[in-house]
Formats: C-alpha cells, sequence, structure tokens
C-alpha cells in the first residue's frame, strides 16, 4: 500500500498534482493522509477531502495531526487491516529495506524543497554519485550529489547569488546527515539540469523508481 502524505493547511500546488498523477494508476491501495489538520479551520476540512475524491482514485483519505496526535489512531486501524496475513519477511529489529544512499539523497532533497520553496517544483532529484564510507583515520563519510532539475531556469534558484542557496542547502543537510549516519560527512553538492531526467533510468534506479 502507499501513503501519500498531504499538507493539509496549504492549497493544492502543482507538486501535488506531480504526486498525485504518479500515483494514480498505483496497483496497491493508496492513502490519501491529509496532515496538519489542526492549523486549518474546520470548516475548510469537508470541502478539501472532495477535492482530493475528485483527483485521485484512494482507498480512504484519512485527515489526521502528526502534531496532536488526532485522528493518527484510526490512519493506523486503516493501515492495519488492509494488510496480508503472513509470516515475518524481515527480523523484528530490523527498520527499512531501503540503501543509505537512498536516505542521503531524500536528506538532500527535503533541505532543496524546504529552502527553495515554491521555486522549484517536486520534478526535482537528488543522484548520490559516490558514497565513500568513512575511514578509520577520519570518521567523515564523504558524499558527492547531484541536484537534477528539469529546466534551465532552475538552476540559478538553486545555486543563489553567489552560490548562497547551494550552501545554504548544504549546510543544513550536512547537519541531518550527521545526525542519521552519526558520525562527521562531508558534502559536495552539484546541480544539473536534464529536462527528461524521468527517462533516465539511472536517475530512477537512485530513486527506487525502478
Amino acid at each position: 500500500m502507499l501513503g501519500l502524505v498531504i499538507d493539509a493547511a496549504e492549497p493544492v500546488g502543482r507538486g501535488d498534482r506531480f504526486v498525485l498523477e504518479l500515483v494514480k494508476d498505483a496497483a496497491p491501495p493508496v492513502f490519501a493522509i491529509l496532515n496538519k489538520i489542526d492549523l486549518m479551520k474546520k470548516p475548510r476540512l469537508l470541502p478539501l477531502i472532495q477535492q482530493y475524491s475528485e483527483l485521485g482514485r484512494f482507498a480512504e483519505i484519512i485527515p489526521v495531526s502528526a502534531a496532536t496526535g488526532d485522528n493518527v489512531d484510526r490512519l493506523e486501524r486503516a493501515i492495519v487491516d488492509r494488510l496480508p496475513e503472513g509470516d515475518p519477511l524481515y527480523p523484528a529489529d530490523y527498520l527499512t529495506d531501503q540503501p543509505e544512499r537512498f536516505f542521503a539523497a531524500e536528506i538532500v532533497r527535503e533541505k532543496l524543497l524546504q529552502l527553495t520553496h515554491a521555486e522549484i517544483p517536486f520534478s526535482s532529484a537528488v543522484v548520490v554519485d559516490r558514497f565513500e564510507e568513512p575511514e578509520v583515520a577520519t570518521g567523515v563519510l564523504r558524499l558527492f550529489c547531484t541536484i537534477v532539475v528539469d529546466r534551465e531556469s532552475h538552476k540559478p534558484i538553486v545555486l543563489g547569488r553567489g552560490g548562497a542557496m547551494i550552501k545554504q542547502i548544504g549546510t543544513a543537510a550536512r547537519e541531518d546527515l550527521e545526525r542519521f549516519f552519526k558520525t562527521r560527512v562531508f558534502l559536495d553538492l552539484h546541480v544539473r539540469v536534464k529536462s527528461e531526467w524521468r527517462e533516465d533510468e539511472r536517475v530512477l534506479n537512485e530513486l527506487g523508481l525502478k
């Protein structure tokens, strides 16, 4: 199953529509999880649910607040009710089946979207070109990543004046990466324009979409 987490406090944007298009024909059931309902006025909730019911085919649309815990129990029940019974596929202490490179790319992309706000659409990607494990002598994890955008006009936004924005993205990402990997991190970021990156098998493989 898929859980599409949506910021209910914000109007439906291009990024939301892009993701909705990606999951519209998904085989597993898709949940629309309308988060941050604590930040919106109650009369807006029902029209928003109706709007998303028209935008996609969802197994269920569930409004929640991660901050207050409101309705999270309903989300948990909905997920558990649709889980097929079977033997455990992974050990009880196994946290994820995704490689470390995946999380490194996601952390960088999170900071990219947070710091550029709506200027960079969700159709951007981060590819980890090199992932060098920490050496005993230095204890530094070395990451070399490329931020891929699909328009030439997006590149100067990511770079910023005098490279200020990409430095800010790098600093914020490095701090989170060091907390995640529990070691010092060297992070090198570059920007590349590739208009048809969604047709590039290497990029799609890095993103776990192939």
